[in-house]
C-alpha cells in the first residue's frame, strides 16, 4: 500500500463524512440562524429558547435524509471492501 493510496482513501472518508454530516449541519444552522434573529427584534435573551426546535429540525432532518445518509455509507464501505484484495497486494 502506497502513500498516495492511503491518501486518496482519508480525502474519501473525509468526502463521505462531510456528505453525511452536511443536511443536519445546514438544518441546524438555518434553524439557529433564524431564532437568533427573532431572539435579536424581540430582546428575549433565552439560551435555551433554541434547543428545542434545533432538536426537532435535526430529528426531521435525519428522518427525511438518513436512508440518503445510509445508502452512501453503504456504497462507500462496499466500494473499500472491495478495494481490499487490490490494497493488500
Amino acid at each position: 500500500m502506497t502513500p498516495e493510496t492511503v491518501t486518496t482513501i482519508g480525502q474519501q472518508a473525509l468526502w463521505v463524512t462531510m456528505l453525511i454530516a452536511a443536511p443536519m449541519l445546514v438544518s441546524a444552522l438555518a434553524v439557529g440562524l433564524l431564532i437568533g434573529m427573532i431572539q435579536a427584534a424581540t430582546q428575549i435573551n433565552e439560551m435555551t429558547l433554541s434547543f428545542i426546535p434545533k432538536l426537532l429540525v435535526l430529528v426531521i432532518s435525519i428522518v427525511v435524509a438518513g436512508p440518503w445518509m445510509l445508502s452512501v455509507i453503504i456504497n462507500y464501505t462496499r466500494q473499500l471492501i472491495q478495494q481490499i484484495p487490490s490494497l493488500i497486494s
